[in-house]
């Protein structure tokens, strides 16, 4: 088992698993988040309970903290070793023949999401545990959401964070499955149709989310 995760396929298959977590947060945090364009209530209750719940604390949100840095670094440590694999000047020149856009930049997107979560824990996160655990107080988290998506430059900075998540996610979904070993002609093409489906609608349902409470706002 040790030589395995130490090898180029272990590697790839932990990244692949990093990421399958990843998906399904993204998912469950959207479905969160999407509570907000209906009822006040009902999505500051699933945020106070993100927020206060044990489990939530001390468990999930570690594993995702350490998701997110393992992905971004074996990430790039995959991509260098095939850059070094392939040889620097052949893939330069051969880069549009051999792959797509985002399976060649998926670095730069990867990078770009990373920023933005650094951001959005500086806008949300940060507040929030300043709150429960210094200030002893309570925020009503739809307030907050509805104060910065008022802003329009806040907006636009989250619009094209998630228009990067839904190039990243393009090539990531289904790249996630071929490294597991999930690929054969029976099931790929409906990964591929779902990976886009999940790629465009999940990215573009966080769009919405913003634009709608910025012209609420208006």
């Amino acid at each position: 088992m040790s030589r395995f995760y130490s090898s180029s396929v272990g590697r790839k298959v932990l990244m692949a698993l990093s990421g399958f977590f990843l998906l399904f947060f993204l998912l469950q945090h959207f479905l969160i988040n999407f509570l907000s364009v209906f009822n006040k209530e009902a999505f500051n209750g699933a945020s106070d309970f993100m927020g206060t719940n044990p489990f939530v604390q001390y468990a999930l949100q570690p594993v995702l903290f350490f998701g997110i840095i393992y992905h971004l670094i074996m990430g790039m440590y995959l991509d260098a070793k095939n850059k070094g694999a392939r040889g620097g000047k052949y893939a330069k020149n051969n880069a549009a023949a051999n792959a797509s856009w985002m399976s060649r930049n998926m670095i730069i997107t990867g990078v770009m999401i990373l920023l933005f979560i650094c951001l959005h824990m500086v806008d949300f996160f940060f507040p929030t545990i300043k709150a429960h655990y210094i200030d002893h107080t309570h925020l009503d988290a739809y307030e907050m959401v509805v104060a910065k998506f008022a802003n329009p430059v806040f907006v636009l900075i989250y619009v094209v964070a998630f228009a990067f998540l839904a190039l990243h996610l393009l090539h990531g979904f289904q790249s996630a499955f071929q490294s597991v070993g999930f690929n054969n002609r029976k099931y790929t093409p409906a990964i591929k149709k779902l990976g886009t489906i999940y790629a465009i609608a999940v990215p573009v349902g966080y769009m919405f989310i913003a634009v709608f409470h910025y012209i609420n706002s208006l």
